[in-house]
C-alpha cells in the first residue's frame, strides 16, 4: 500500500506538462513576435533596473575617487541630517502642495475638455479646439517662461496695464511668493490640457452611441446624459490615470520651477527636485541628495500602492 502511494506521487502531472510543451511551441512558432520584445525590455534592464545598484550611495559617504564599492558606509546619517534640516518641512510642504493643487484642479480640467470636444456637433470648430489647445504642449518650456515674464511683467506686461487701467496697483508677480504656485499650476493647465484630453477623447469615441440613444428617448438631458453615460464610459480610463499620476506624486519637474525661481519666491518655490539638483548636481552633495531622492521615491510607491490596492477594492479597475 504504501508503495502504491509513493509512486502515485512521484507520477507527474501529465495536464501540467503539456502546458508548458504547448506554451513552448506558441513562442517557438512566434518567435519573431518575442524577439521584439527585447529592446525594451534590454531598454528597462539597462535605463531603469540597471541603475538601482547605485542607490547605495544613499548609505554611504560617495567619493568618486574611490568609487561606489570603496566609499565608506555613512548607513541613515544622510536622512537623519535631511530630516532634522531647518528647510526640511519648507521642501516637503512646497512639493505635496503643488502636487495636492495639481491634482485637484488640473486633472479634472482635461477630462471637461474632452466632454465639452464631444458634444460639439460640428466637426470643423471641434477640430480648431483641438489644435488650438494641443499647441502649447509643444513650446519649450523656456519659452513658456519667457511668455510668463513678458505678460506678467510689472511695466510692460499687459495684465498690469489692464489692472492699472482700473485704478489698481501693478504687481510683480514672478517676485512675489504668494503668487508662484497659482502661476505654475495655471500654466501648466494650460500648457498640457489639450495633450492629456487626447485620450479621454479617443475613450469617448468608444462608447456605444445606443447608450446616448437610449437615454435621449427617456428624457434626459444632455447634462444627464453627460453624467450617466459619458463619464461612466471613461471612467476605467479616469481612474488608471489617476493612479498614475499618484504614482508620481512627488516628481516635479525642476526645470521650469528652476527657471521661475528667484530669492524673492524661493520660500514658495524651492521643492525637493530644485533642492536636489542645486545641492547634488552644482554642489556635488552625491550621497546626501540620493538619500532625499530615495525618500522621495519610496513615498511615490507607498502612494501608488496604497491608491492601487483602494482602487481594486472600489472599483473594477486597477494597474494590477
Amino acid at each position: 500500500m504504501d508503495s502504491m502511494i509513493e509512486n502515485a506521487g512521484a507520477t507527474p502531472v501529465p495536464g501540467r506538462k503539456r502546458r508548458s510543451d504547448g506554451l513552448l511551441r506558441k513562442m517557438a512558432k512566434r518567435y519573431d513576435l518575442y524577439l521584439m520584445l527585447l529592446p525594451p525590455l534590454a531598454f528597462y534592464l539597462i535605463f531603469h533596473y540597471g541603475p538601482l545598484y547605485g542607490l547605495q550611495i544613499a548609505f554611504k559617504n560617495f567619493n568618486p575617487a574611490k568609487g561606489i564599492i570603496g566609499s565608506p558606509w555613512e548607513g541613515f546619517g544622510h536622512f537623519e541630517r535631511f530630516f532634522n534640516s531647518y528647510y526640511f518641512w519648507r521642501l516637503l510642504w512646497n512639493t505635496v502642495s503643488i502636487n495636492l493643487f495639481s491634482l485637484l484642479i488640473a486633472f479634472p480640467v482635461p477630462i471637461l475638455l474632452a466632454l465639452l470636444v464631444n458634444e460639439i456637433k460640428s466637426r470643423a470648430y471641434s477640430k480648431w479646439l483641438q489644435n488650438i489647445t494641443y499647441i502649447p504642449h509643444f513650446i519649450s518650456v523656456v519659452v513658456i517662461v519667457g511668455i510668463l515674464n513678458v505678460f506678467l511683467s510689472p511695466k510692460t506686461g499687459p495684465i498690469n496695464q489692464l489692472i492699472e487701467a482700473f485704478g489698481g496697483t501693478p504687481i510683480n508677480f514672478l517676485q512675489e511668493a504668494a503668487w508662484f504656485k497659482p502661476i505654475f499650476i495655471g500654466s501648466n493647465i494650460w500648457q498640457s490640457m489639450g495633450w492629456q484630453s487626447i485620450i479621454y477623447i479617443a475613450a469617448l469615441s468608444g462608447v456605444n452611441p445606443q447608450l446616448y440613444e437610449a437615454a435621449k428617448m427617456d428624457g434626459a438631458s444632455r447634462l444627464r446624459r453627460i453624467w450617466h453615460v459619458s463619464l461612466p464610459g471613461i471612467m476605467p480610463v479616469i481612474v488608471i490615470l489617476l493612479i498614475l499620476d499618484i504614482g508620481h506624486f512627488m516628481n516635479i519637474g525642476f526645470e521650469k520651477i528652476l527657471l521661475m525661481q528667484n530669492n524673492l519666491n524661493l520660500e514658495s518655490s524651492d521643492v525637493i527636485s530644485t533642492f536636489v539638483y542645486t545641492t547634488g548636481i552644482l554642489k556635488g552633495e552625491y550621497s546626501y541628495t540620493a538619500a532625499i531622492g530615495l525618500f522621495n521615491s519610496v513615498i511615490n510607491l507607498m502612494l501608488l500602492l496604497l491608491v492601487n490596492r483602494f482602487a481594486r477594492k472600489t472599483s473594477e479597475t486597477s494597474l494590477w
